[in-house]
C-alpha cells in the first residue's frame, strides 16, 4: 500500500445523515470529488458535500473519477461483462481524521438514535481505550480512521463489509484479509462507469434490402475507438485506469432465414474499422461483414441485433503492464425491411 499523504480534510456529513448511517450500523460514507473532467460517483460513495461554491470536496477515502475519455452521446451505454463477473460488493477506505471521527460519533450520540447500549460500546471502543483512546486525537496527522463503503450499484454489498471503523497509521497497510481500497478495486469501480457508443450498424442497401441480396454492414470507425475511465484516491496516492477497446461485432439477423458474413456472424476489428463500407462497383463481391436474407419480412421487419465485444484491461499504481478484466458487450436492435425481389442493379 503506498504511503498516505497528509492532506487537510473537510468535515464529512451533517449529523442527521450520520445518525441515519449509524442506525443502519454502517459507517458514514465519504464524499467524492469530481476531477480532471470527471464526475463524482454518488452511487458508490454516498452523500457528497458542497464546498460552498457548488463544487464537491473530497474527504479521506473519497474516490474521484476522470471521465474525460469515456464514451458519450445519446446512444452511449454501459457494457455488460461477459461471463461470470461481479463488481466489488464493498470495500474499506480511509474516511476520517481523528477530529472528524470525534465530531461524527459525538453527533450520533447527541441525537440518541442508536440506543444506550450501542453508544456505550462505541464509547468503550473509541474513547475509553478498548482498544482506542479519545479517538486517537494524539495521532492527528499520523493516519486515518477507515470505514466500509457498500457498493450501492450492487445491492448484496450492504452486508458484506461489517468490520467496525478502525485506525490505520500512515505508511502502514490496512488489516489483511479485507477488501481494502487498492488499484485493482479502483479498476473494477472504473469498469462499472465505462460507457460505449451505440451499436446501430450502417447497411447497404440502407432503406430496404432484398431477398438473396448480400447486404453490407459496418460500423463508423470514428465512433468505435478505445474509451477509458480513471479512478483515484488522492490521500492514498493510488489510481487505476480501465480501458475498453472494440474487438468484434456480432450480427444476429433476427430470423433463421438468413445467412451471415462471416458464417458465424462475428466481424473482427480491422485497423480502426469493423466491416467495410459499401462502395459503387462492389455489388458482385461478398461483403466481409453482412447478412443475406432468404425470405422477405412481409409487411413487417426483422429485428437485426448488433453486439460489439469490447476487450477490457487496466493499469494502475504499482502494477507492471496491463491486467485483464472480463470482456464487455453492448448491443442494440434495429429494424430491417426485406423485400421480395430476386435481383437488383446496384
Amino acid at each position: 500500500m503506498p504511503a498516505m499523504n497528509r492532506k487537510p480534510l473537510k468535515p464529512l456529513v451533517a449529523a442527521g445523515a450520520v445518525a441515519m448511517a449509524a442506525a443502519l450500523l454502517l459507517p458514514g460514507p465519504a464524499s467524492a470529488r469530481t476531477g480532471h473532467g470527471g464526475t463524482a460517483n454518488g452511487d458508490a460513495q454516498g452523500p457528497t458535500e458542497d464546498g460552498g461554491d457548488g463544487s464537491l470536496t473530497a474527504t479521506a477515502g473519497g474516490i474521484s473519477y476522470d471521465d474525460s475519455k469515456n464514451g458519450s452521446g445519446p446512444k452511449a451505454g454501459p457494457i455488460a461483462p461477459a461471463g461470470d463477473y461481479s463488481p466489488p460488493p464493498c470495500w474499506y477506505g480511509p474516511t476520517y481524521t481523528p477530529a472528524q471521527f470525534k465530531k461524527e460519533r459525538e453527533a450520533i450520540w447527541a441525537v440518541d438514535s442508536t440506543g444506550a447500549q450501542w453508544d456505550l460500546e462505541q464509547r468503550k471502543r473509541y474513547v475509553k481505550g478498548e482498544p482506542y483512546k479519545n479517538f486517537n486525537l494524539d495521532k492527528a496527522g499520523k493516519g486515518y480512521w477507515w470505514t466500509a463503503f457498500p457498493n450501492k450499484t450492487y445491492p448484496p454489498g450492504w452486508d458484506k463489509c461489517t468490520k467496525e471503523t478502525f485506525w490505520v497509521d500512515e505508511n502502514d497497510p490496512p488489516p489483511a484479509g479485507i477488501p481494502a481500497l487498492d488499484p485493482e478495486i479502483l479498476a473494477k469501480l472504473a469498469y462499472a462507469r465505462i460507457r460505449v457508443p451505440g451499436t446501430e450498424v450502417k447497411l447497404a442497401p440502407d432503406t430496404a434490402t432484398k431477398v438473396n441480396l448480400p447486404t453490407w454492414a459496418w460500423l463508423d470507425g470514428a465512433e468505435f475507438k478505445p474509451v477509458s475511465v480513471t479512478a483515484r484516491v488522492d490521500v492514498l496516492g493510488i489510481e487505476a485506469t480501465t480501458t475498453a477497446e472494440p474487438v468484434s461485432l456480432k450480427i444476429d439477423p433476427g430470423t433463421a432465414d438468413a445467412e451471415t458474413y462471416p458464417a458465424d456472424g462475428v466481424c473482427d476489428l480491422a485497423g480502426d474499422k469493423i466491416g467495410t463500407p459499401y462502395a459503387k462497383g462492389k455489388a458482385k463481391e461478398t461483403p466481409p461483414c453482412g447478412v443475406k436474407y432468404l425470405r422477405s419480412s412481409g409487411d413487417g421487419s426483422y429485428p437485426l441485433k448488433a453486439t460489439v465485444t469490447w476487450k477490457i484491461h487496466w493499469t494502475g499504481t504499482g502494477v507492471n503492464g496491463e491486467k485483464p478484466l472480463p470482456d464487455g458487450e453492448f448491443g442494440a436492435e434495429q429494424d430491417v425491411v426485406v423485400e421480395e425481389v430476386q435481383s437488383v442493379n446496384r
